[in-house]
């Protein structure tokens, strides 16, 4: 089984999360939820259905919105326990570049006209 998410795959969460993370939380039912509370992030920082309107997306808008969600997922899995990590410092390292880079996508996503771009195929 594998997690589901409609804007990221497993594969993606997965490679976010790297490979030191804690396999006692990172389970298919926390990567879910996790893909669901950052989808719903996302739907709500704009006012656009990007889940339910996912098929009329443009590839380009699916990637970044994929890398969102991965990001937050991987993000989570570091933070639930970060026991496998070379130190803590190494895991909030992680982190620290997750969250750099989403605020970049979060930017991206509020710019004027963007709407233009999601909906441009």
């Amino acid at each position: 089984m594998a997690a589901t998410s409609i804007l990221s795959t497993d594969d993606e969460m997965n490679a976010m999360a790297g490979e030191n993370v804690d396999t006692t939380g990172w389970t298919d039912a926390n990567k879910t939820a996790w893909g669901v509370q950052a989808e719903a992030y996302l739907n709500s920082l704009k006012p656009y259905d990007f889940v339910t309107n996912f098929a009329t997306l443009n590839a380009k808008t699916k990637a970044i919105l994929s890398e969102y969600i991965a990001r937050y997922t991987g993000m989570s899995g570091i933070a639930y326990n970060m026991i496998n990590y070379s130190s803590r410092i190494e895991a909030e390292d992680m982190i620290n570049i997750h969250i750099w880079r989403m605020e970049k996508i979060e930017k991206q996503l509020l710019k004027q006209g963007i709407t233009d771009f999601i909906k441009v195929a």
